[in-house]
């Protein structure tokens, strides 16, 4: 069966909102995960925004479903206008359980339908020692990244208090969501890893998902180019 993950990076009140349309879809798993921002002052002042504290909203949904969640949140949330915020969809390949199954997708009829497997987009996810945000972000952003989102999140294995490649790894963590082409993906991980891998104080690793729907990434798109236009300068 067809079914999706729908990730929305919004602020907080869009998100009491979001969670309201959710709801009129009748999606019945909705996480809601409190986060911030690491866009740069200059980046805000630019689009004539403030910092704000964000949430993320995690829904699954079939793909009719996940259209309406999408058209409705362009409507209302007006996604796609700088500063509203980002959504995304990752395609679910397998659940564990019928019942799982009808639980997420609010007990709609299965069918053989595949999600789509064209990915224009990938969301990078970073996983890294409180406090070195900062140093991922100067690292993504030299490659090409123009933002992300921070979550803080606590390390739970039971080695996290060893030593790896000579770095103790701390237990308090931050995860840093990444949206970017899939084109860029590559460059924005290769140069986290160097700059802020497991061998620095950061102790960060990175892996990507893939990302067929996205909505509310113009400014992303209009940052991005500016970026590759700078750097073309720099090298004539």
């Amino acid at each position: 069966m067809e079914l999706y993950l729908t990730i929305a990076i919004l602020d907080r009140p869009k998100a009491e909102r979001f969670n309201v349309i959710c709801s009129e879809l009748g999606l019945p798993m909705r996480l809601t995960l409190f986060a911030r921002g690491t866009a740069t002052e200059a980046a805000l002042e630019r689009y004539g925004l403030r910092a704000t504290n964000k949430s993320v909203v995690l829904t699954t949904a079939p793909p009719e479903q996940n259209h309406q969640l999408f058209k409705l949140s362009k409507r209302r949330l007006m996604i796609d206008i700088p500063g509203n915020g980002i959504m995304m969809t990752v395609p679910i390949k397998s659940v564990g359980g019928m019942n799982t199954l009808a639980y997420l997708s609010n007990d709609a009829p299965t069918d053989k339908g595949v999600p789509e497997m064209t990915f224009k987009h990938e969301l990078i996810i970073v996983i890294l020692n409180q406090t070195y945000t900062d140093m991922v972000m100067k690292a993504a952003r030299s490659a090409g990244a123009t933002g992300g989102t921070v979550l803080h999140a606590k390390g739970t294995g039971a080695d996290y208090a060893r030593q790896f490649l000579g770095v103790q790894l701390a237990t308090e963590k931050e995860v840093i969501l990444i949206t970017a082409k899939a084109e860029d993906k590559l460059a924005i991980m290769t140069s986290i890893t160097e700059s802020a891998g497991p061998q620095t104080k950061a102790g960060a690793i990175c892996f990507s998902l893939p990302v067929s729907h996205v909505a509310g990434l113009r400014v992303l798109d209009e940052d991005e180019e500016e970026w590759k236009t700078a750097k073309a300068e720099e090298k004539e």
